[in-house]
């Protein structure tokens, strides 16, 4: 019990500094604050899921003595909180019999990315509903603090600076309607990132007792399009509805994206030009952006057609040797 004390107060000291290079304001301390979660991940992986909440709590304490009531919340809500859960989450195992022989049946990824996308969109929503209990006191929030980082720019850019920076105006209602679905969606890639990269460092370090997942035959609860299909109807609903909805929507959309990957991985097997095809649709995605909605259509669409199983009945099975 002593070790997992220390190691949880090693890693809520490291998630504290990661998290707190963000009061630098330079640009490294923003990617530096998305691997915040990492050390409490790191934590419940190798050692236990107990060292990762000594960590969320001494991190967020650390971080509340600092800088105040408001920054320990988004610490414990977007970094103590995910790294701690989903790190207990791909740590649970079940016994399950076969044949009288007993094993582990392991949490699966798949239920893991929608957690990610969950608490991604919890941390969005809880950050709306505190910049204002309506629709238009947030957006009124939104608006003024958008303003600011635009006056703030436009002086360190002086009159070189673009005409962008000084008349944001037409730029900030489309930001405000932008600004929550897109974070939702980089706190579930975030929260997914960070939960693969711990996997691996444990893993490499020889302490991950839970074999290594199939992550590209990782399947959806049934119930997570329904729940899509909910979300985005709502999203039509004026008002804070509308808005909450949306970021609930970007961050299954995007759970859905991965899970796209997760299918064009897997259907391309055997190809000849598979390394190239992988590589013009993760260059496709990162360069333009825009292509991941095709990978979370894909993704939806194996739900009900099953890609992933219609490609290796085509393949047949493996050669004997």
């Amino acid at each position: 019990m002593m070790q997992f004390g220390l190691i949880g107060l090693g890693s809520g000291a490291a998630a504290a500094l990661l998290f707190a290079s963000l009061t630098s304001g330079t640009p490294l301390s923003v990617p530096l604050a998305y691997l915040a979660p990492l050390p409490l991940m790191i934590a419940a992986l190798g050692w236990s899921h107990w060292a990762a909440l000594i960590g969320a709590l001494a991190g967020g304490f650390a971080i509340w003595l600092l800088f105040g009531s408001l920054f320990f919340v988004a610490f414990f809500a977007g970094i103590g909180l995910p790294g701690w859960w989903l790190g207990y989450l791909a740590m649970l195992a079940r016994p399950v019999g076969q044949n009288g022989t007993a094993s582990l049946e392991w949490y699966p990824p798949g239920r893991l990315i929608v957690w990610a996308a969950v608490l991604g969109s919890a941390l969005i929503v809880l950050t709306v509903l505190v910049m204002g209990g309506d629709a238009t006191a947030f957006r009124d929030a939104m608006g003024a603090a958008l303003r600011e980082v635009f006056r703030i720019a436009a002086t360190e850019a002086g009159s070189s600076g673009p005409a962008a920076l000084r008349d944001p105006d037409r730029f900030i209602d489309l930001l405000v309607v932008i600004i929550p679905p897109a974070t939702a969606v980089m706190a579930t890639l975030t929260n997914a990132l960070n939960l693969w990269l711990a996997g691996r460092i444990v893993k490499f370090s020889g302490r991950l007792t839970r074999p290594w997942p199939d992550i590209p035959g990782m399947t959806f609860p049934p119930l997570t399009a329904a729940a899509l299909a909910f979300a985005i109807a709502l999203t039509f609903i004026d008002g804070m509805i509308g808005i909450l909805a949306g970021i609930a929507s970007a961050a299954l959309l995007i759970a859905y994206g991965l899970l796209g990957f997760a299918v064009i991985h897997v259907v391309t097997r055997g190809l000849t030009a598979r390394g190239f095809v992988l590589a013009g649709v993760y260059a496709a995605v990162l360069i333009f952006g825009w292509p991941v909605l095709i990978l979370s259509l894909v993704g939806l669409a194996e739900q009900i057609f099953n890609f992933r199983a219609r490609a290796a009945l085509r393949r047949g099975p493996p050669a004997s040797t």
